[in-house]
């Protein structure tokens, strides 16, 4: 092998091995958007899909619910669409989203403000996410109360995958994670 395709291997690994800074490409959310949002009641967030399904997310002492998810596992996926591990996970969520369909919610949550839906159609496509989309303004909100439950702050890598079940955090992730750890914690939280 070459000195030139060896380095670009390399390069290619780290990539997808490494964790987004998520100050690499997002702005801040307005506070005209923080206001709105603050209207809503603390513990609840709606998020909107690109399919224009709504989620109710409740924040709950341990972690958070989704409705109509009892006994199913939740992973939120908060990514970019710019960011390459974000990208190279895509189809390992697909996977686990088709594998798990009766006892798994993925929830794609992106960290970019005011992202057009037509530029997330454009992700969903080109990497294979088969799993929902959401691009509401409540994702920066529900973004914060989650990083804060996690105690990691503002300043995290992504892609960040936080597992819930119940209500109760099962694992996170920042950074790439091979899809066979998010199974086995899966098949755990699942009791299989």
């Amino acid at each position: 092998m070459s000195k030139i395709s060896f380095l670009s291997t390399l390069v290619a690994l780290s990539l997808l091995l490494n964790a987004c800074s998520k100050d690499e490409e997002q702005t801040k959310t307005s506070s005209s958007v923080q206001e709105a949002n603050s209207m809503l009641s603390t513990n609840e967030f709606i998020l909107t899909s690109l399919d224009k399904k709504q989620y109710v997310i409740q924040k709950e002492s341990a972690g958070f619910t989704l409705d109509g998810a009892k006994d199913k596992v939740i992973i939120f996926d908060i990514f970019a669409t710019w960011c390459p591990p974000c990208q190279a996970e895509a189809s390992h969520l697909t996977s686990l989203q088709k594998k798990y369909k009766d006892n798994l919610v993925v929830l794609g949550i992106t960290i970019e403000q005011n992202l057009p839906d037509s530029k997330l159609q454009l992700f969903k496509k080109e990497f294979n996410a088969k799993y929902s989309l959401v691009n509401s303004n409540e994702n920066g909100r529900l973004i914060d109360a989650v990083t804060a439950k996690l105690n990691i702050g503002r300043n995290f890598g992504i892609p960040l995958m936080v597992m819930y079940k119940d209500g109760k955090l099962i694992n996170f992730y920042q950074g790439a994670v091979e899809e066979e750890f998010l199974e086995s914690d899966i098949k755990q939280a699942l009791g299989k």
